[in-house]
């Protein structure tokens, strides 16, 4: 599709000249997400520096017809991001800023473009703490987790970035702008119509400002590395951990055999735990708070030792011991380079269902490539696996069928907190019903009637 001299000038006008660019002058990190799809080289790329010129660019591209994809820090993985053949690439990197800190009713007001890890260290400087916590914090936008829903590795505390919003700007598909940043909780007046644009991935307008809430800053945290012999002694003891702890419990998170052999075979990492490999390696977290507290978190998790719920434990006993115990969780970032080529996924599975779960997908697996295997890891107390599934002879399209397929048997989801973007589109029904797909066409064809937003993202194109 070639975008016509006229809509190209009037975008110009709208944006300035320095603020749209086409062909070979659009970067490369505009032409694809960190997913698996597809690089493509938009039809233009427009960096709006306002609200208003965001509700411009989008007047423009609903009077001609012209599908727009939405980008923020790019670092998305299920291609939602990614231009497809046409598509005038809308990225708000340059609208990004704290504007507003507020002690009193302890919130913050910020532009989409924002880092994460700006509004983090923004809240740590207020004497304050934003919940949401991803690896990504570094490049990935507010606006990219309000799109997204985004989780991260303190969900079991403070929820998902949805718990997490008190109010949107959003901007919609003819280029309304439509604001609610009320610094109130509860708010009853009519429909929220803010939860609707939270987790759309930009399928429904674009959220170009956000009232975030903020919580209390965390002290006296306690950080333990865990083993645990299967998952149901695992889901024991988190429950034993928030009935004793009284909900400080910040992280649990858990790493099955194949990601800590990775870890320790390409990770660089040594073999944490004098005794036998458990199935099971935990990263356990609580702000506890004060030296009493701390002294709590030691004995609850010595008594689920001796209960044979955790077979070790150890306990950071410093700042650097914490970073070494996460550096296990976060070694997936290092050791998938060393490992055959992979495909890479976000599911939800039951609790009940997850140990299950990950023996029938092992079976299958192996059934399918007798040299091919699994990584699994993930937020245990929210349901949340990330696996990959690696083979150096396989074709590994055919494995996405295999795991998506598990997950319809398990009554999960196929998408956690990563989004449905265009890589997970073809599996949607088998996490939703055909009545609720239906339901979220008739949203989208209300909110853009000329489907030019995020086109073939989540529903089809």
């Amino acid at each position: 599709m070639t975008i016509p001299d006229d809509a190209l000038t009037a975008l110009a006008e709208a944006v300035g000249p320095g603020s749209l660019r086409t062909g070979e002058a659009i970067p490369a990190r505009n032409r694809k997400d960190a997913s698996k799809a597809a690089e493509g080289l938009p039809a233009a790329l427009v960096t709006p520096r306002s609200t208003d010129e965001v509700a411009a660019v989008l007047a423009i591209c609903s009077r001609f017809s012209l599908p727009v994809v939405v980008q923020g820090g790019m670092t998305g993985l299920a291609g939602g991001a990614s231009p497809q053949a046409g598509e005038v690439a809308l990225s708000l990197e340059r609208m990004s800023g704290v504007e507003e800190i507020d002690p009193v009713s302890r919130t913050m007001t910020v532009l989409a473009g924002t880092p994460l890890s700006v509004v983090q260290e923004k809240a740590a400087e207020a004497g304050f703490l934003y919940g949401v916590d991803l690896g990504a914090r570094g490049s990935c936008t507010i606006g990219g987790n309000v799109a997204t829903n985004a989780g991260g590795v303190q969900v079991l505390r403070y929820g998902m970035t949805r718990r997490n919003v008190l109010g949107l700007e959003v901007v919609t598909a003819d280029g309304r702008i439509v604001s609610h940043l009320k610094k109130v909780v509860k708010n009853n007046a009519g429909y929220d119509w803010t939860q609707l644009f939270i987790g759309s991935e930009g399928t429904l307008g674009v959220v170009t400002r956000v009232l975030l809430a903020l919580q209390p800053a965390v002290t006296g945290v306690q950080t333990a590395l865990c083993a645990a012999q299967d998952v149901g002694k695992a889901l024991a003891a988190l429950n034993r951990l928030e009935a004793r702890l009284g909900g400080s419990l910040l992280a649990f998170e858990a790493m099955w055999p194949e990601y800590m052999k990775a870890a320790v075979d390409h990770g660089g990492l040594p073999w944490p735990f004098p005794a036998a490999r458990p199935e099971l390696t935990l990263v356990i977290e609580a702000a506890m708070g004060s030296a009493a507290g701390e002294e709590a978190f030691a004995e609850a998790l010595a008594e689920l030792a001796e209960e044979g719920l955790l077979d070790d434990a150890l306990i950071a006993q410093s700042g650097r011991d914490r970073t070494r115990f996460w550096a296990y969780r976060e070694a997936n970032y290092e050791f998938y380079r060393d490992l055959p080529p992979g495909v890479h996924f976000d599911v939800s599975i039951p609790l009940g269902s997850m140990e299950k779960a990950v023996a029938l997908l092992r079976e299958r697996v192996v059934a399918r490539s007798p040299e091919a295997f699994a990584i699994v890891f993930g937020h245990l107390a929210d349901s949340n696996l990330h696996i990959s599934i690696h083979s150096a002879v396989m074709e590994l399209s055919g494995f996405a069928d295999i795991l998506y397929e598990l997950v319809r048997e398990m009554e999960g989801s196929v998408s956690a907190e990563h989004g449905v973007g265009i890589l997970k589109r073809p599996y949607l029904g088998m996490s939703r019903s055909p009545e609720e797909i239906a339901l979220m066409g008739s949203l989208k064809r209300t909110l853009d009637p000329g489907n030019i937003l995020n086109r073939g993202r989540i529903l089809p194109a």
